[in-house]
């Protein structure tokens, strides 16, 4: 049974891949300090799977109790989610982004310095590419200056692991996803924001549930067909999926560099009101909404093109918007 590590194994899209890992017989311990999650995620892992994971309170940006921890470890993989994520967060408090999702990264690949024969699946994001240039965004698409904080640490951290991957001689993949959604269709786990959700489909099902009222829209003035910002919205559970087949691809060695790069995405672009339109009709349930500003660091538009996914891993995005979204709202009305 391989060992695997799973560096923000409780969040919300280390959760649901925790939740792969273990049903394919893989062996997972969790690392998460609890900075964005909460340890009874453990408890609807522990009920979808039938066996609860090692969990391990540590935070990664410390790089002695990493260390301390790391040293009498040997995994045969880690996939490395833990890192804030929030875009507008990320340009109010740049430091606190820069420090911990470049310090973690640092104390995950020291280890990796001295187990080469562990492979490593870095969560990266499409943010890197910040406003593409031609759509849908390739892999080798320019990398402009990133349109935010968060977006820049994700380049930065790719940069670190592209050239520590050759001079090292490790093994490994970076993805970057498009704008992840849904939730686990038991309705055990889910997007478990705390405070005010960053992100749209959290705050959609939290304003239905009559938590957060009246939906903000930020932006109708975008040069798109409705006005509002266009992303590729992918449920959570065929994101979690990529990350076993890139963890297998590199398991048995059929990568073709030391580091590659996938987007992971459905293909497809979605505004913000088309999702609104696809919640309410997926659910029944109406949303009212308002328009506001633009938020600083969004960008346009921003869909995937899958095709080296699809070429190199054999993955393909299998649920639809409006599965996400169903998914979604039942894990709400669980939490309430």
């Amino acid at each position: 049974m391989k060992k695997i590590l799973i560096s923000g194994g409780l969040g919300y899209i280390g959760s649901h891949t925790v939740v792969e890992l273990i049903d394919r017989n893989y062996d997972v311990t969790i690392i998460d300090d609890l900075s964005n999650s909460e340890e009874k995620v453990l408890d609807g892992i522990e009920s979808i799977c039938g066996q609860r994971p090692e969990w391990i309170d540590l935070d990664l940006s410390d790089k002695s109790k990493s260390d301390d921890y790391l040293k009498n470890q040997n995994f045969d993989g880690i996939i490395h989610f833990a890192a804030f994520k929030a875009v507008g967060e990320s340009v109010e408090n740049p430091l606190k982004y820069y420090r911990n999702n470049l310090f973690s990264l640092l104390n995950v690949m020291s280890y990796l310095e001295t187990h080469k024969n562990c492979a490593f699946i870095f969560s990266s994001s499409c943010t890197v590419y910040g406003e593409a240039i031609k759509l849908p965004i390739k892999e080798n698409e320019i990398i402009k200056p990133a349109e935010s904080p968060y977006g820049n640490t994700k380049q930065i951290c790719e940069e670190i692991i592209r050239e520590s991957s050759v001079a090292y001689n490790l093994k490994s993949i970076a993805l970057r996803y498009f704008n992840p959604i849904g939730a686990h269709p038991s309705g055990k786990i889910g997007e478990l924001p705390i405070g005010v959700p960053q992100n749209l489909v959290p705050f959609i099902t939290q304003s239905a549930a009559g938590i957060r009222g009246e939906l903000n829209v930020y932006g109708n003035d975008y040069p798109t067909a409705d006005g509002s910002a266009i992303r590729d919205y992918i449920h959570v559970v065929d994101l979690a999926e990529a990350h076993l087949v890139a963890l297998e691809r590199l398991l048995t060695d059929k990568n073709e560099s030391n580091a590659e790069v996938y987007n992971i995405g459905t293909g497809t672009g979605s505004s913000v009101l088309d999702v609104i339109k696809a919640f309410e009709k997926a659910t029944g349930e109406s949303l009212q909404y308002k328009i506001a500003g633009r938020r600083k660091g969004d960008i346009i538009s921003a869909y995937a093109d899958t095709n080296l996914a699809e070429q190199k891993l054999g993955w393909k995005s299998k649920k639809t918007l409006e599965d996400a979204l169903k998914d979604a709202w039942r894990w709400q009305k669980n939490l309430m």
